[in-house]
């Protein structure tokens, strides 16, 4: 029975080591932790996020592929707003980014995944920005896009102005920029700007205001001059290192002009849940 009694004590002791070795540390550089991990339970694949622009205080998420093509609408603790499926079906959803159209603010959706290199062409949604209590969006507007080396696998997209740009999954995290300008025309050709010398970039997006470019790994948060990576200049301006978060399969990362920065993740093996930190960057945008 001692040796039992000691067994279940050291089972204890192991099991309380473990929570605590996966609890998030509180700050990540310039940023302070100041909610979650949120359990997202409707998103097990939590991939890209946006900041709504029409909306205040919505950010917007989705699944990855193999999974229904909705959109979810979430609030800054991760309290799920609305859902509203789209009539649509995509190969690989990888990404979603806010952006302005000429109906005025719009949601871009990247199905742009393609880990056998096998695609010849892509896909990009667009639809005008939803309310989070609605039902359904309008019919989405469907671009065709083909990069002018060959298929590449990307899951990180944004959108400045009228052009959108997608960074690759990679061992370089190569940029591509649409030409001709996004919104003219159907067929669109994406074509390499830069090259900024990441490992496994899995999701980025655009300041509401433009400015700044914020790009994610698996390790680090990395925020660029938007004039300055249209120009092909890629040293950023912060990286801030995020294996103390604690995320289980980190994924989307989205920043709106307060500063706060918002992190999705995949959930665990034992819990399906996808997970939102949110923290609070003292940041000069």
């Amino acid at each position: 029975m001692r040796k039992l009694g000691i067994a279940a004590g050291c089972l204890i002791v192991i099991a309380v080591l473990v929570v605590l070795d996966l609890r998030p540390k509180h700050t990540a550089g310039p940023c302070t932790l100041v909610n979650g991990p949120a359990m997202l339970p409707d998103i097990p694949e939590a991939s890209g996020l946006a900041v709504s622009r029409r909306n205040k205080g919505v950010i917007w998420s989705h699944n990855d592929s193999g999974n229904q093509a909705v959109l979810f609408a979430l609030d800054p603790s991760g309290m799920l707003l609305g859902r509203i499926p789209l009539s649509i079906h995509m190969r690989d959803w990888e990404d979603i980014s806010a952006g302005h159209c000429g109906s005025g603010e719009c949601l871009y959706l990247g199905d742009i995944g393609d880990n056998r290199f096998g695609r010849r062409q892509i896909q990009i949604y667009r639809v005008p920005e939803p309310s989070p209590g609605d039902t359904s969006t309008e019919t989405p507007e469907v671009f065709t896009g083909t990069y002018d080396d060959g298929p590449q696998n990307a899951e990180a997209m944004f959108v400045i102005g009228s052009d959108i740009f997608l960074i690759t999954r990679d061992r370089t995290g190569r940029v591509y920029r649409s030409f001709p300008s996004f919104p003219n025309r159907e067929e669109l050709t994406f074509q390499r700007i830069a090259q900024l010398g990441l490992e496994v970039v899995t999701d980025a997006e655009a300041t509401p205001d433009e400015k700044s470019v914020v790009v994610r790994t698996s390790h680090e948060v990395l925020l660029y001059k938007t004039e300055n990576l249209l120009r092909g200049e890629t040293v950023p301006y912060l990286r801030i290192p995020i294996d103390g978060l604690r995320e289980a399969q980190g994924e989307g990362v989205a920043l709106d002009e307060k500063g706060m920065l918002y992190l999705a993740s995949e959930g665990r093996p034992w819990n399906r849940d996808g997970r939102l930190l949110t923290l609070r960057c003292m940041l000069s945008l």
